[in-house]
């Protein structure tokens, strides 16, 4: 194992799945290395999309469509492709910024991607000598890693290394835009020059199919050593797969890497739990079981079908968890890195939807479609993606179109549930509880967490995670407010706050649904340190639909000898309406939390947001409810109760 793919394991520590693996190995048991081949349906027959030159089909994506794709060409007409210099890559290092890198890097790939979707729906040639600038300008960049992931080089971050290639998630994406691009243009830039298609032969021989045929020791692979994986696992390899099968002349080797990819992506479905609960939340998903479905997808279309596991419930699952984690559009259960607002990826959950025959899946596709404007704005995502959704536009438009606003569920495996006033209905409560520990997938110090929605609109939150920066993903992570529990929904025990790693986790954690009543406990005292002196915390959620909810804190301490509290963050701004209630307006209700002044006595702080990505979800300011213990009492049971007014 090289040495800096095990410090790269080190940072990732809280990006990976510690759930016990279960060795299912779905793909691995359909199908041997040796039968791969046979599998293969011959040449580009696999292929859903219709060649450059079949101009009819692409005329028959609807007009106003494809004029928008044409005016976004013609916009990167005058595209100056610039260089990504080598103190974009070093200021990663030196100051953590990771966008100085990563902006122009990402203009360079959109400017391609819209000048290849404007010449294949135009087809008159305009573009192709922009497109051929922006392949050399991409071809002459000595990697299309992102900086902040150099650390998988022996030579860790800084700059990269022309003689030790890697393979992260830009690099998958731009292999897959140069394939496809490759397979829909190549005889018109032969045309031009034949050394125009050779060059992308070559930068994606020696960036991706030589690195990924000849490593095994990429954290995201899975490969030895039981270790964990997450989205980067189907993202990266739902690109390879593209590229192999796009690319790949020798059909050994090409053989050989698809199963690669299969052995790969089992690791990610085994260290999934069985009831499909994505730990890096549903703004993740759609590089997580998104991911994995498009992967799924792509070896289904080229075998023909032979290779197909969407019978499993597994995979079920997988793809459920997105419409489970949905509170009223755009709000969705945001633990961990995820952000409170999700569109999703519309195109993805419908057709998972229909594969695996789930229609209420299937309508929140239509729905995210429709939220997202589809009838007239071009579909997001990469060119896959893209051209997958221009397809299937009609089909979509058709279909109905119905939030998911289901009642209740609960996650076993990820300890999480969720529950509403009224199936079908975002007004009043939508209610949502964790367990789980401290070393989850973007981990957060959260357990025993909670969310409150009311009329669909956020009222006690989950802040969530800023913008990106070398900290986020490093040793001092946990320096980042939004990561530590005190910002959270949970107690600080005798002034201490919980602490990161797997060990720190809840304990006997039941679930209970009763129809019009639900409760959600769990001990946990285990995600706080020794020097907490907590014997047990039993913290009891009581869900009474239409009327209420309670949060209980029923604990005993080893000692008493420091501040003991309970917080609630809110984005509404509180008010202190007696010695017993807290007043939380939203914009259409108003909530009380009532609590025990014998007990607690509260202090109301506000924190001004500076980060442009919690502000996009929060606005300038949030506010913290902190509960002080008054009683010196070893135990005690401590209730607060939120009603709507």
């Amino acid at each position: 194992m090289k040495k800096a793919t095990f410090m790269l394991a080190i940072c990732f520590c809280w990006n990976t799945f510690l759930i016990e693996a279960q060795e299912r190995n779905l793909l691995g048991n359909l199908c041997g290395e040796q039968e791969i081949e046979e599998c293969l349906l011959p040449g580009d027959g696999w292929i859903a999309f219709p060649e450059y030159d079949d101009r009819g089909a692409w005329e028959g994506i609807p007009e106003i469509i494809r004029e928008k794709i044409i005016q976004r060409g013609e916009e990167a007409l005058d595209f100056d492709w610039g260089v990504v210099k080598a103190t974009d890559f070093l200021e990663f290092t030196r100051s953590g910024d990771r966008s100085i890198m990563q902006n122009p890097f990402g203009a360079r790939r959109n400017a391609l991607q819209n000048l290849v979707l404007a010449e294949l729906v135009e087809g008159r040639g305009r573009f192709l000598d922009q497109i051929i600038n922006g392949i050399w300008a991409l071809s002459e960049q000595t990697t299309w890693s992102y900086s902040a992931h150099l650390s998988l080089q022996d030579a860790g971050p800084g700059l990269p290394d022309v003689e030790e290639p890697i393979i992260d998630l830009a690099v998958g994406e731009v292999s897959s835009l140069f394939s496809w691009t490759h397979h829909f243009l190549k005889d018109e830039f032969d045309k031009v020059n034949t050394l125009i298609a050779k060059r992308i032969e070559y930068e994606i021989k020696h960036k991706v199919l030589d690195v990924y045929d000849q490593r095994d020791d990429f954290w995201w692979m899975g490969f030895g050593d039981d270790r964990g994986v997450n989205n980067w696992n189907v993202w990266v390899n739902h690109n390879m797969l593209t590229t192999i099968l796009l690319m790949e002349e020798d059909q050994e080797r090409k053989a050989r890497n698809i199963y690669k990819t299969m052995r790969s992506v089992d690791k990610f479905i085994n260290y999934y739990p069985s009831d499909g609960g994505c730990d890096e939340g549903p703004g993740y998903w759609g590089h997580a079981g998104g991911a994995l479905f498009e992967y799924l997808e792509m070896l289904h279309m080229c075998t023909d079908g032979k290779i197909d596991i969407f019978d499993q419930e597994i995979i079920k699952n997988i793809g459920r968890y997105i419409y489970r984690a949905q509170i009223a559009y755009p709000y969705v259960i945001n633990f961990a890195d995820a952000s409170a607002r999700s569109g999703s990826r519309p195109g993805v959950v419908y057709r998972y939807g229909k594969i695996i025959q789930d229609p209420v899946m299937q309508s929140y596709g239509a729905f995210l479609a429709e939220k997202a404007g589809w009838d007239e704005n071009i579909p997001g995502g990469n060119l896959e993606a893209t051209l997958m959704n221009l397809f299937q536009l009609s089909e979509i438009y058709q279909a109905e179109a119905r939030e998911p606003l289901i009642s209740d569920f609960y996650l076993p495996g990820l300890q999480v549930c969720g529950a509403r006033d009224t199936e079908g209905s975002s007004e009043g409560f939508f209610f949502a509880a964790k367990g789980g520990h401290n070393l989850e997938s973007h981990n957060h110090n959260d357990v025993g967490n909670f969310i409150l929605y009311y009329n669909g609109q956020p009222a006690i939150i989950d802040v969530g995670v800023g913008t990106y920066t070398r900290k986020t993903f490093s040793n001092e992570r946990y320096e980042i407010w939004t990561m530590q529990s005190q910002y959270h929904n949970t107690p600080t025990i005798n002034g201490v706050q919980q602490k990161p790693g797997k060990q720190y986790s809840a304990k006997n954690v039941a679930f209970d649904n009763r129809g019009r009543e639900l409760r959600f406990q769990a001990d946990i005292a285990g995600a706080y340190p020794e020097e907490a002196m907590v014997h047990n915390w039993y913290r009891t959620f009581s869900f009474r639909r239409g009327k209420s909810i309670t949060v209980t804190e029923d604990f005993r301490l080893k000692k008493n000898q420091g501040v003991t509290s309970v917080n609630f963050m809110t984005c509404l701004k509180p008010e202190k309406v007696s010695d017993e209630l807290v007043r939380l307006k939203g914009g259409d209700f108003s909530l009380v939390l009532k609590y025990d002044p014998k007990k607690t006595d509260v202090k109301i702080e506000k924190r001004q947001i500076e980060d442009a990505r919690l502000k996009n979800n929060w606005g300038e300011s949030l506010y913290r409810l902190v509960f002080i213990y008054k009683p010196d009492k070893l135990s005690d049971q401590v209730d607060f109760m939120i009603t709507d007014q």
